[in-house]
């Protein structure tokens, strides 16, 4: 087997686990869409394009609610500024690729690719097959992304309540980030943003979600840069 394909394997497989809470809450993405009066093709393009979960179930829920489109897209936006954090994260491991393997791989960073993937750079450093793991853990989040939102839609509102299938997605994320979280400013972006949720919860449009992003990313480049001043002292 070469590096290649046993980089790619490993990062399906280190995906995997995480894949055991995305597909229910791509189902549930289907049918709320539809509820929300999205068409059958655009929920499912907006899974093949937009790709971001967390957005996806925000413009759905917005498009209910009947918001200005411009508080779609800067709700959007706003909430989709992690990804530009990982990319800065990767970058330092992927900056030798060539810019259509930047391109693909930047379609295919969401954040349980990123999770498996930055751990393993971290640890075990790159070399020129690296980049296939990273690969391998998007493309295989990718389509299950894709078939489960596309059973979400046919079974829409079928879908009983009881399965309660909205857990699943929240055990994923702390799956992820705790292994994550290795240094104070960390656990305290972590938990700040956490706070300020539900404390914002009740703000219309999803606005707790932005407000609680943008106190986790401040606090916690205040106290890194706070930490990396004593260190060079």
């Amino acid at each position: 087997m070469s590096e290649a394909r046993k980089a790619f394997w490993e990062g399906v497989r280190a995906e995997f686990p995480l894949l055991i809470g995305v597909f229910p809450f791509g189902m549930i993405y289907g049918a709320l869409a539809l509820n929300a009066g999205l068409s059958t093709l655009t929920s499912q393009m907006m899974s093949a394009i937009v790709f971001a979960g967390s957005s996806q179930f925000v413009t759905a829920q917005l498009v209910h609610d009947a918001a200005p489109g411009m508080v779609i897209i800067v709700t959007i936006a706003v909430v989709n500024l992690r990804h530009m954090l990982y990319s800065a994260s990767l970058a330092p491991y992927l900056k030798n690729l060539s810019l259509k393997w930047k391109a693909l791989l930047s379609y295919l960073l969401t954040d349980e690719a990123y999770a498996p993937s930055v751990l393993k750079y971290e640890a075990e450093g790159v070399n020129a097959s690296s980049h296939w793991f990273l690969f391998g853990a998007g493309l295989s989040l990718w389509s299950t992304w894709q078939v489960s939102t596309a059973i979400g839609i046919f079974l829409g509102t079928s879908i009983p309540e009881s399965w309660s299938l909205d857990f699943a997605l929240p055990l994923t994320f702390i799956a992820m980030v705790v292994p994550a979280l290795k240094n104070r400013p960390m656990v305290a972006a972590a938990l700040s943003a956490g706070a300020m949720a539900l404390l914002a919860y009740s703000l219309p449009f999803k606005l707790g979600l932005i407000l609680a992003a943008l106190t986790g990313i401040a606090i916690g480049t205040v106290l890194e840069s706070r930490q990396a001043a004593k260190g060079a002292q």
